[in-house]
């Protein structure tokens, strides 16, 4: 088992989230985070006065899956968040060694 984590721009995640629907993703977890790369942030002009944004909103995604699923699950991320522009985001792969659902007592690839 994997967990698929996403760090995508804020306007793309009902696009990435009907595409993970498409193919059968049942979850996903969403955070709002803030954070920069290579971008650095940006400047702002507010009441006339030029600042610096450092850290710009972005949206945090984790998927449980199976780890037979989990290349399928990362081509559809990044092509339904892909804009093609700077700070588009990143997804990182972390292996799970054990997941337990609640409410049943399943576990492992039964829990997801």
């Amino acid at each position: 088992m994997k967990t698929v984590m996403a760090i995508i721009k804020p306007f793309k995640l009902d696009e990435v989230r009907d595409a993970l629907t498409s193919i059968g993703i049942q979850g996903l977890t969403v955070t709002e985070v803030k954070g920069y790369g290579r971008q650095k942030g940006h400047t702002e002009i507010y009441r006339g006065t030029e600042y610096a944004v450092s850290f710009l909103p972005k949206l945090k995604i984790e998927v449980a899956v199976d780890t037979s699923a989990v290349e399928k699950v990362v081509d559809v991320i990044s092509g339904a968040a892909k804009t093609g522009q700077i700070g588009d985001g990143k997804i990182f792969v972390h292996t799970i060694d054990q997941a337990v659902r609640i409410r049943t007592g399943e576990t492992d690839a039964e829990a997801l």
